[in-house]
């Protein structure tokens, strides 16, 4: 059944029924209750390519993911996608791992007139995505933590998460601290590795450039790391990371040599994936609020989308410690040795 037959038996015409699945105000409600009655006993389900056409939008927002397999980014699109369902928009999901495969997304996300975009990678060719620019389409980047004209940003406050954690550990008598961070030349590693340090020296620690190493956001490369990390001839007592992935494999690494979480050595994350409870031990962790971050991102949506002309703003969302059983206090695992 298409929009003319919903009209014809609604004794209303096809323009009355395009106002109220549009939910236009100017339908009377005793009419517009007719209307959706009938389009709910019908189960109707509009066009969407029909709605693109006629009023140049699309309900779609675009969402760039630099890495499906990382839970943290699977899970925040569930719950992006959750938020849009919940004002009747849709998802349009891309991976782009380099600058080719972004070039061939931004062409998709045009070809769908998508009403704006999210890019979760603070990564990525400038001039690969100069044609949403060109076109009007409102962009939102995640962590670049820079505005521009048709353009917001939000940004993690890692600054405040890695200061809570290193004051947790702290507590713990812990003053050795050792740092796994992120793939070097990116912003986004620079970024971690600036907080972590803030952290160490607003602590009144010893900030070790031996006892700091980099890896690359996955399990292998923080149990690589962690094992570079231990040939240092001053050993941490505590490690924190640049994500739970990386301290996943800082975990994996510790019980490879022989050693103890958190008996021997406490290890903090940044995320708080859903894996991360599952972990034996469960994994202490940054958390990143994922709906927050979702809110924060729609918020700057709507701004940047209700003036493309002018400059975006930087949003923030401030993360939170969840303190779990991978961390505990300094020389556990000696102490009972000795006993």
């Amino acid at each position: 059944m298409n929009m003319r037959d919903i009209a014809r038996r609604a004794g209303v015409s096809s323009a009355t029924v395009s106002r109220v699945i549009n939910g236009s105000p100017l339908v009377r409600e005793k009419t517009a209750a007719r209307v959706r009655k009938i389009l709910e006993d019908v189960k109707f389900i509009p066009n969407p390519s029909a709605t693109t056409l006629k009023y140049g939008r699309s309900k779609t927002y675009g969402l760039v993911i630099p890495d499906i397999t990382n839970p943290f980014y699977a899970e925040f699109l569930g719950i992006f996608e959750e938020l849009m369902t919940e004002i009747d928009h849709e998802v349009l999901v891309t991976v782009s791992e380099s600058p080719e495969k972004l070039e061939k997304n931004v062409r998709r996300m045009l070809m769908r007139q998508v009403d704006g975009v999210v890019f979760m990678g603070s990564e990525f060719d400038t001039e690969k995505v100069d044609a949403l620019f060109r076109h009007r389409i409102p962009l939102v980047t995640v962590d670049r933590r820079v505005a521009e004209e048709g353009c917001s940003d939000v940004a993690v406050d890692f600054n405040a998460g890695y200061l809570e954690a290193v004051r947790h550990l702290c507590l713990l008598g812990h003053q050795r601290l050792g740092f796994i961070g992120g793939i070097e030349g990116l912003k986004t590693s620079a970024d971690r590795l600036k907080a972590f340090r803030k952290a160490v020296e607003a602590a009144d620690l010893v900030y070790r450039e031996e006892l700091v190493t980099g890896g690359d956001y996955r399990i292998a490369g923080g149990e690589q790391a962690l094992f570079t990390l231990m040939k240092s001839r001053i050993k941490p007592t505590a490690i924190l990371t640049a994500n739970d992935m990386t301290a996943f494999g800082a975990v994996r690494g510790l019980h490879r040599l022989g050693l103890s979480v958190p008996g021997d050595v406490s290890v903090i994350g940044l995320d708080d994936v859903l894996m991360a409870e599952v972990l034996q031990p469960a994994l202490t962790t940054i958390r990143i609020p994922r709906r927050r971050l979702a809110d924060e991102c729609l918020k700057a949506l709507n701004y940047t989308k209700e003036d493309v002309d002018r400059k975006g703003r930087c949003f923030t969302v401030k993360p939170e410690l969840k303190v779990r059983e991978s961390t505990g206090p300094v020389g556990v695992a000696k102490r009972s040795k000795r006993v």
